[in-house]
Order: C-alpha cells, then sequence, then structure tokens
C-alpha cells in the first residue's frame, strides 16, 4: 500500500476540498500518514487568497521538493487556488513538482496516481474528514458572483455555482452516520446561495431543511454577506436550538468612501440596522466580522471612524486584516499608498479594542450555565468550546469535571470565571 499525505492551505473550502481527494485515494487502495517522511505521495492543496497565504504554500512546496531530493521515489504533487492562479509559472519555476493542478482537481490526481484504473466516487459519500470527527465544514457552493475590489477568488474559482438541497442534504445524512456532532456551512457567500441555480436566495429554505432533519446537535453559518443579507434567517435562530446562536457576517469597513471603494453594497447606517436587527431579534447571537485596515487611501479619519463603529457595534468576535493587493483586482488599480507598518498600527489598536469588548463578553457568562463541546484535554481538565465559538478562529471553554470527557463530548457547565476572553466552568 502506496501512502500519502495532504498537506491542506487556507480556508475550510479547501479543507473539504482535500477530504474529498483523501476519501478517493483511500478507495483506490492507498493509506493516508500525516509524516511526511513515511509519505511516498506528498500532496499540498495550496491558498493563492493573499500574500502570507501564497508565500505559505510556495515555501511547503518548496519544503516537499526538498524531501524528494533526499528521496527520489518520493511524488510530490500541488493543486489549489494558488497553482490555478499561477499554473504556468509555476511549472517553469518548478519542474522538481511531478504534477501541477488547478482548483476542482481531484478526479485528476487520483486518476495520474491510479494511471486511470480508478474513477472517484460521488464526491457527497467520499469524504474522509481530516478536521476531527466531531466536526465538519459543509460546503454548499463554490465561487462568487461579488466582485469587492479587493478579492482575487472570482478570478480564481469562478461565479457561483451552487449545490442543490437534495445533494447537500444527502451529504448531511452522510456526515451524520460518520459521528460528526458540529457541522458548519461554508461558502465564498452563504448569503447568495440558490441565485444561480433556483433563480432566488434559498439560504433559509437549505437551513430550515437541514435543521429539520435533526443531523446535528449543532449547526454553524459562516460567511454571510451583510449586502444580502435575509432578515427571516433570524427565525430559524429562534425556532430551532441546534442552529448556534452565531453569525459570521464580514462587514470590512465603516466609512461608505472606503467601502464604496471595496464595492461593497451597503453604506455604514444600513449595515448599523443589519446588526442591530440582528440583535434585537436574537439577544443571545454573537456576531463576528472581519475586517480589513489600511485599505488604498484611508485616512486616518477614516481608520477613526472604523474604530468607533467597532467600539459602537461591540462585535463579540473579530478578525482584522492588513490589506494586501492581489493583481488582477480593481483595488490593485489604486496606489498601495498606506505603509505596511500604518497598516499594522491600525490592526493593533483594533485587535486592543476588541480585547475589552470580547474580555467583557466572557464575563457576562458569569454565572450562566452553557453547553460546551470537549475538544481536548489538558493537565486534567478538557478544553472546548461553546455555541459562541467557530473552531480555530474564536475562543475556549476551560471545564472542569468530576466524570471522564473525550473529544466530541457536550456538556453543560455553569461558568465560574473568565480569563481574558476564555471562559472556566464546572460540570453540572
Amino acid at each position: 500500500m502506496k501512502k500519502y499525505t495532504i498537506i491542506s492551505l487556507g480556508c475550510p473550502k479547501n479543507t473539504v476540498d482535500s477530504e474529498v481527494l483523501k476519501g478517493s485515494l483511500n478507495r483506490a487502495g492507498f493509506g493516508f500518514t500525516d509524516d511526511v517522511d513515511e509519505a511516498k505521495v506528498i500532496i499540498i492543496n495550496t491558498c493563492g487568497f493573499i500574500k502570507d497565504a501564497k508565500e505559505e504554500s510556495i515555501e511547503t512546496i518548496f519544503e516537499a521538493v526538498e524531501l524528494k531530493n533526499d528521496d527520489p521515489e518520493k511524488i510530490v504533487i500541488a493543486f489549489g487556488c494558488l497553482t490555478e492562479r499561477y499554473h504556468d509559472e509555476l511549472v517553469k519555476e518548478m519542474p522538481e513538482v511531478d504534477a501541477i493542478y488547478g482548483i476542482d482537481s481531484q478526479a485528476e490526481i487520483v486518476k495520474y496516481l491510479t494511471k486511470g484504473r480508478f474513477a472517484m466516487p460521488d464526491e457527497a459519500t467520499v469524504r474522509d474528514l481530516i478536521t476531527p470527527p466531531y466536526q465538519a465544514y459543509l460546503k454548499i457552493a463554490e465561487g462568487c458572483d461579488n466582485k469587492c475590489a479587493f478579492c482575487a477568488i472570482p478570478g480564481i474559482r469562478g461565479p457561483q455555482h451552487s449545490r442543490t438541497i437534495d445533494d447537500i442534504l444527502r451529504e448531511a445524512e452522510y456526515l451524520q452516520q460518520k459521528g460528526v456532532k458540529e457541522v458548519i456551512l461554508t461558502a465564498q457567500d452563504l448569503t447568495r446561495y440558490g441565485k444561480d441555480n433556483y433563480g432566488s436566495l434559498k439560504l433559509y429554505d437549505l437551513v430550515d431543511e437541514l435543521l429539520k432533519g435533526k443531523f446535528f446537535p449543532w449547526v454553524r453559518i459562516m460567511y454571510t454577506n451583510p449586502d444580502f443579507w435575509n432578515p427571516e434567517l433570524l427565525k430559524l435562530y429562534n425556532k430551532y436550538l441546534d442552529l448556534c446562536k452565531y453569525i459570521d457576517i464580514p462587514v470590512q469597513h465603516a466609512s461608505d468612501r472606503i467601502l464604496k471603494l471595496m464595492n461593497r453594497g451597503k453604506k455604514s447606517e444600513q449595515i448599523r440596522k443589519t446588526i442591530t436587527e440582528i440583535r434585537n431579534q436574537v439577544p443571545e447571537i454573537a456576531i463576528r466580522t472581519s475586517i480589513i485596515t489600511g485599505f488604498p487611501s484611508e485616512t486616518e479619519g477614516e481608520f477613526n471612524e472604523l474604530l468607533d463603529f467597532i467600539d459602537e457595534m461591540r462585535f463579540e468576535r473579530l478578525g482584522v486584516f492588513t490589506y494586501s493587493e492581489e493583481e488582477d483586482t480593481k483595488a490593485a488599480e489604486l496606489t498601495d499608498d498606506v505603509p505596511q507598518e500604518e497598516k499594522e498600527r491600525r490592526q493593533e489598536i483594533l485587535m486592543e479594542t476588541q480585547y475589552d469588548i470580547a474580555t467583557e463578553f466572557a464575563a457576562s457568562k458569569i454565572g450562566q450555565e452553557i453547553d460546551v463541546l470537549i475538544e481536548s484535554e489538558d493537565n486534567g481538565h478538557y478544553i472546548g468550546r461553546t455555541m459562541w465559538d467557530a473552531p480555530e478562529v474564536d475562543c475556549f471553554a476551560v471545564v472542569k469535571s468530576n466524570r471522564e470527557l473525550k473529544p466530541g463530548d457536550f456538556c453543560k457547565i455553569k461558568v465560574t470565571k473568565n480569563i481574558n476572553m476564555d471562559l472556566f466552568g464546572e460540570v453540572q
């Protein structure tokens, strides 16, 4: 049995692609290993979204090539966003790489490695999880129809193409049978789901059907665009207990001039109304957003406007990114005139403000009884997440328990304290 490994970089959508490939190769008779030294086939699923991600992908490919130099029998394959975007350049500059593919190339990779003897099965029921077995991403659409000035994704992954509700539900049933407890809906923009194949926005219908099916104890919604936000979704948060009271709604900025340059649809006041409506309809919800600092021509005054907006809206969770110029985007036509040091200074100020906001949110939970999904054990305590925390990007709950718990278990704790943004509690 030939051993292989997959190094999956970038976003959860890449994770899903890697899991489909992993499941296919396992069925074709290959054996997965986490050890790159042991693996005879090293597959890198690359990210080409921003400068740091591209550099990480290139470095990872070079590291795999160095291993191949020590062991010429190794096979190195790269695919994904970076290789889709720079295929010809990479083929020329990295002749040591055995095969370079773009996106959606899992079937081609399987064909290459099996010399055409094995065809990839149905994607919806082939996945072998890379994530912990109790948690999975469920990709509902690929590509994007938005034209955000800073984003290269539409040029890499093309226009949006949504899966059918029936196909998604079939995969949800498969994941349920695999023992998944938490599923996270993902796409480049969930809010436009269904517009391309159903002719109208269908995220409400999809989530309603998914929750009716009682597939998972927790369902989490990520990557919703405020420009296409459907307030009807809020009814589902109050209707279904298994829909985590958490929403990811990246707003990117608060200055109307910068939002216009970014080619975002809603103005600052409209975004405020959307956030206020979400809070009014679902009081317990945690809202996560993403912000970009140092967009071309962002003034100190516009940054302060953004800072005031963050302080006013009190987002429970926040990611702040410095602007990175991407070729073949509308923003690349603008002068990248904010120095990197200034971008990072503004980022740091926002994160300091957010630290206080998130700490205040954590302190507000003291004395409450809340559900926690256990993920690991550390020094006699268990580490988990609440419904207000997505994996890898948010906060933790530290749990004391007199009974044994294992990853994937749910428990109810009484919160006894917080240390900064993280909660501490005891099992009830």
